[in-house]
């Protein structure tokens, strides 16, 4: 992973814990244990380092006071809409297996690694991005946020769709690219790449532990 020339140059003044929250997306057991559904035809071995990274990057924002917003898929029959069912059963899969991931209320959904504390802001999504259907981006104004650091899974999912909507909603965005994962190696690569093009300035924990404990 590289990052954008100068980027430690002014990431201070970027990141300043004053404008900024941390946001943790999907780093769910489903998708990220080996004890969770995923974990049953997805080798998680490339998704633990992410894990552990978004753990040191909570414990650096939580340091300075940087809000941490916890970010997770939180579903139901009721949220399986005809066009996301129809989807998986076009591309010749099961929707009624593929659908229930996250299940509210199940072990599935728990957070797995960084752990909201108490009083820090859990957000339920039905969809990929952080702000579909949310009230998300109301709760970070009502913080005086206006750049986020995201970490979590999957890269080219709901951590890219995430990022999106948020650079379109004029945040800041910058993305920890090593507390982030995909079950596939290219498609974080290429999913990094991508946001770096459109939306995002790449950076990695330790830089920002590094801007934050200074």
């Amino acid at each position: 992973m590289t990052t954008a020339t100068g980027v430690a140059d002014g990431l201070e003044a970027w990141i300043a814990p004053s404008r900024t929250a941390v946001v943790v997306i999907d780093m769910q057991v489903d998708f990220a244990s080996p004890e969770g559904a995923l974990g049953a035809y997805v080798d998680m071995g490339g998704v633990q380092p992410a894990v552990t990274a978004a753990e040191r990057l909570v414990e650096s924002a939580r340091t300075v006071g940087v809000p941490v917003v916890f970010v997770g898929l939180f579903t139901s029959a009721d949220t399986d809409s005809s066009a996301w069912r129809e989807r998986m059963r076009r591309r010749g899969g099961d929707p009624d297996g593929e659908s229930a991931l996250c299940r509210t209320g199940e072990v599935g959904s728990d957070f797995y690694g960084p752990q909201p504390l108490p009083g820090e802001l859990v957000v339920r999504k039905t969809r990929y991005s952080g702000f579909g259907g949310t009230d998300l981006h109301d709760r970070l104004k009502a913080l005086g946020v206006d750049t986020l650091v995201v970490a979590g899974v999957t890269t080219e999912c709901c951590v890219d769709s995430t990022v999106r909507d948020a650079f379109s909603l004029d945040y800041h965005v910058f993305v920890a690219a090593d507390a982030c994962a995909a079950y596939e190696a290219d498609l974080h690569a290429a999913s990094l790449k991508v946001m770096e093009l459109n939306s995002a300035i790449l950076t990695d924990t330790a830089q920002v532990a590094a801007v934050w404990s200074a």
